[in-house]
């Protein structure tokens, strides 16, 4: 029987995470975040008496996501240089960083108009702003399922396969994938 020879998944730099946690899908936490509270943010602007400090706080919150996901894009494109070309896992990784992309393009845009206006004559954020951060937001959640295929289906930086049975025995008989006991 022929050995397949796996890719390694050993970082590009050390930069990037140590082996195993790499900082990538830790650092995406900060741009889901803040855009999502924009967007709950923009809805309680449509909804409250002084929608200044609301309108004015989602801004600030897309501002923290956009440089939150330029600084996350930088581990990604790290991690995504680990991936032989031509694999499943190349090519989501290509699909998740163009959809992250757009999403980033979408708040940046909707981030400059607000500071040109973008506001209703009521003072809340403009209907338009509103759907624009929500189908970001509904794109953001395609583009996470990919990461979360690149990470828990493929593996992308997360652990070797050899490294990944010691998970799976049995410290107590050194059985892999069993735990049931004899009845």
């Amino acid at each position: 029987m022929e050995s397949r020879r796996l890719p390694s998944k050993e970082p590009v730099t050390k930069a990037a995470g140590p082996y195993g946690h790499p900082l990538h899908p830790l650092l995406v936490t900060i741009p889901i975040g803040a855009w999502v509270c924009s967007v709950i943010l923009d809805i309680a602007s449509k909804t409250s008496n002084d929608p200044n400090p609301y309108v004015q706080s989602a801004r600030w919150l897309i501002g923290i996501g956009i440089v939150g996901a330029l600084v996350a894009a930088v581990f990604g494109l790290m991690d995504l240089a680990t991936i032989p070309e031509g694999t499943p896992a190349k090519r989501t990784g290509f699909t998740h960083m163009t959809l992250n992309l757009l999403i980033t393009a979408a708040f940046i845009v909707s981030w400059f108009i607000r500071g040109d206006g973008g506001i209703e004559a009521d003072g809340s954020t403009s209907t338009e702003l509103l759907i624009l951060s929500i189908v970001a937001l509904l794109v953001l959640t395609v583009s996470g399922f990919l990461g979360g295929m690149m990470t828990y289906r493929f593996g992308v930086r997360v652990a070797r396969e050899s490294d990944q049975v010691e998970g799976y025995e049995d410290a107590r008989t050194n059985d892999r994938g069993s735990n049931r006991r004899a009845a």
